[in-house]
């Protein structure tokens, strides 16, 4: 630190004692900070989430699908199973629904970090961000012929209004506590591929070098998506995206790619007698000096480095008369042949124009905004990690690098705060070990995962560079205005003197759901405790969503203590100021399965025969309203789904797309034997830093069979296979994701073998 003069240190403590900020100047006479270049942006700050959360497992899928009773899992000889066909042990690949946010901190900080290091740590890490200021986030959902324009629900939003509500400043801030903690998450070796545009490449690529550091960038690399045809606009075409490629240490994993050669290059070579493509070479060698290596001069041989021969190799060489001796007395060979198939081909540069992006009627595609082609994925992959290497992807989307990885052999993690991309992502993975298991291939078991038990604070957004006093207040503000605004939606009346209750409405108390956090069982738990405590028997819950896998659990066991609980959700518009005062918001129901269970001897088939939703998603008479000749659009009130359309004349007709409950169903799945595997969470004690496991009071939901519709095939089984069991009592539990990505179970107790 530099010696201040008298008048430096007055100054300074003139500053301080009028509470204002030092002049950027002191920064560098107080502190000895030697670096050149800093990244600096509204809001920065350097503290880094430390929070520890348990990761509970709500389903896992150790096979794709029985298809007749004997049915077994393959997984070769990788795993021990039980007498169901579960994974014993080795990594069980996760798919995990949440903020990243907290799942890096609770990766990096909890117990599943040593289970991480076991696996020799996490080696690659692929991310693609959501980096389009304007993007909505809408997901395009066939119903019949038509499209329907899912929006993102109320967290999805909350999510990305925090992410781009202040511009770059606000993505800044948001990536860049992320890639900390990831970078904290790497192995030593291990690298990070960070996917982007033209609208943020220059704010990731100073980000990265503030992160790892100016010698850990590796490379920019192109990729040229598409082509320019019929691409209008004013200046030049965009028809590309950079993926910066970064490493934690000078020493990574790096396995060298090769791309196919050109035309030009193919042209050298001839058909031999057996029709292998071969070209001809005349090599030079630099000596014939028998105390070193003999290395070849001009064209390089098939593995595209200097090569080279022994002495006795040569002599044998020499003896053949393959060897000639030129005039200056170097010896020379002429008309080696070198053959195509042995030829690896060109090494990769950092322009990749040789993988394009996922035509209309490719079988790949499954009409996710953000798929990515999995060539892209295999080529990072096999590059950047080996066989049996553990890899993830935070921001998983259509679940490309989970399904990359699972064909690699690769273990991995993927994460994602939409409901619908963990969905899509498990029916993509389910498909892939289908695909796997058809092939006679291994293929690991994958789990579920919830993020549970949130703190408080976590519930609505607090500036964290507030001081403590001043963030208590402001979370104080925020849930009052939250809470009034939904109390008056719902047209309930504010109530005083409860823990878990805001407000009453026609004889049933009505309890409020976290403003950007799903509602989870713990805060079920809460509530039915002080219902026991005052005698409550009439509950509604509100909540923008719940926890995957909460129904009908917690429900039965509440009404097993006398308590009626009804589940609501929370619908976009209590944010519309009209829609409040005129009294047209509508809180819905969750949804509702009926089952009938098929039982002949020792066997049991499940038949899906009912299944009933509540959504709305704005209105027919707005639609009506705001509709413009030779429009339509596509609405859901109350669930059905309503095509309005307006023609030239101006006559308004309606069509319901949604004519049958089966078509709500998206996918649907059969535990035949629940609450055989206890929910088991691991916890961290405060007071001794170690942790101890839990159960968590419920049960893991085994998928042992599954029907779901697909791009090319829309058709849905309604009963499931029949499925051996041992005699006796047990529940079967079945699980019902609609085509928003929503999922409702129930389940049903039966008696099989004769045995009541």
């Amino acid at each position: 630190m530099l010696k201040l003069s008298e008048q430096e240190k007055q100054e300074v403590i003139r500053f301080l004692e009028s509470d204002k900020p030092l002049p950027e100047k002191y920064r560098f006479l107080l502190f000895d900070d030697k670096r050149e270049v800093e990244l600096v942006w509204n809001g920065k700050t350097n503290e880094v989430c430390n929070i520890v959360l348990p990761f509970q497992t709500i389903e896992q899928v150790d096979e794709p699908r029985a298809e007749r009773t004997e049915d077994k899992p393959i997984m070769g000889d990788l795993f021990d199973f039980d007498s169901r066909g579960r994974q014993l042990k080795g990594w069980t690949n996760k798919l995990i629904w949440g903020d990243n946010k907290l799942i890096l901190s609770s990766l990096k900080n909890g117990p599943l970090r040593e289970e991480i290091e076991k696996q020799g740590g996490l080696k690659l890490i692929y991310i693609d961000p959501p980096f389009d200021v304007g993007a909505d986030f809408s997901m395009d959902i066939e119903i019949g012929g038509d499209t329907f324009t899912k929006k993102p629900n109320i967290l999805e939003e909350i999510a990305y209004r925090d992410t781009w509500g202040k511009g770059a400043d606000s993505f800044i801030s948001m990536i860049y506590e992320r890639l900390v903690l990831m970078r904290d998450l790497l192995a030593e070796d291990g690298s990070i591929y960070v996917h982007c545009d033209w609208r943020v490449t220059q704010h990731l690529r100073q980000i990265l070098d503030d992160i790892f550091g100016q010698g850990r960038y590796q490379n920019e690399i192109i990729w040229v998506r598409t082509s320019s045809h019929n691409m209008k606009t004013r200046g030049y075409v965009r028809s590309n995206d950079t993926i910066h490629y970064c490493t934690k240490t000078s020493e990574f994993i790096f396995n060298e790619q090769y791309r196919p050669y050109g035309e030009a290059q193919l042209s050298r070579y001839k058909k031999d007698e057996d029709g292998r493509l071969y070209k001809a070479e005349n090599l030079t060698f630099s000596s014939r000096n028998p105390s070193r290596q003999f290395e070849w001069r001009g064209t390089k041989p098939p593995d595209n480095r200097s090569w080279g021969a022994s002495f006795e190799q040569l002599e044998q060489w020499w003896a053949e008369g393959r060897i000639l001796t030129k005039r200056d007395g170097t010896p020379r060979m002429d008309g080696l042949k070198f053959y195509l198939e042995d030829m690896k081909g060109n090494p990769l540069t950092t322009t990749w124009d040789d993988v394009g992006r996922i035509g209309n009627t490719s079988d790949e595609r499954i009409d996710y905004p953000t798929q990515k082609p999995e060539a892209l994925l295999e080529r990072i992959i096999k590059a950047s990690s080996n066989e049996g290497d553990l890899i993830a992807d935070f921001f998983c989307g259509s679940g490309t690098t989970a399904a990359v990885a699972e064909k690699l052999g690769r273990k991995w993690i993927a994460t994602d705060l939409g409901k619908f991309a963990i969905h899509t992502t498990r029916k993509r993975m389910i498909g892939v070990q289908r695909q796997l298991k058809e092939d006679g291939k291994d293929y690991r078991a994958f789990e579920i995962l919830n993020l549970g038990r949130y703190e408080r604070q976590h519930f609505v957004g607090v500036n964290p560079n507030l001081r403590e006093e001043q963030q208590r207040k402001q979370l104080e503000e925020k849930e009052a205005a939250f809470l009034d605004l939904i109390l008056r939606a719902y047209r309930a009346e504010k109530t005083e003197g409860f823990t878990t209750f805001n407000g009453k409405r026609a004889g049933r108390l009505v309890a409020v759901g976290p403003v950007n956090m799903p509602v989870t069982r713990l805060f079920v738990e809460e509530v039915m405790l002080e219902c026991r405590k005052k005698h409550i028997t009439r509950v509604d819950i509100l909540g923008f969503e719940f926890e995957m896998g909460l129904f009908p659990n917690v429900l039965d066991e509440a009404r097993g203590k006398g308590i009626d609980i009804a589940p609501k959700y929370i619908p976009a518009e209590v944010f519309d100021k009209r829609a409040v005062e005129k009294n047209q918001v509508v809180f819905h129901d969750v949804s509702f399965i009926e089952v009938k269970p098929h039982i002949k001897k020792n066997t049991v088939a499940v038949e899906l025969t009912d299944f009933s939703v509540f959504y709305s998603q704005d209105s027919i008479a707005n639609a009506e309203a705001t509709l413009k000749n030779k429009g339509s659009k596509i609405v859901v009130e109350k669930g059905q789904i309503v095509k309005v359309s307006r023609d030239k004349d101006g006559i308004v007709t309606r069509e319901q797309l949604t004519r049958h409950w089966t078509d709500w169903i998206d996918y649907w799945s059969v535990d035949f034997d629940f609450e055989n595997k206890r929910e088991i969470i691991r916890v961290q004690i405060p007071e001794t830093g170690e942790t101890e496991e839990q159960w968590t009071g419920d049960y893991v939901f085994e998928n042992e069979w599954q029907s779901f519709r697909t791009k090319k095939d829309r058709s849905l089984e309604l009963t499931s296979v029949a499925h051996e069991c041992q005699p006796g009592r047990r529940k079967i539990a079945v699980k019902v994701v609609d085509i928003f990505g929503n999922d409702t179970m129930t389940i049903v107790e039966v008696s099989v073998g004769g045995k009541k």
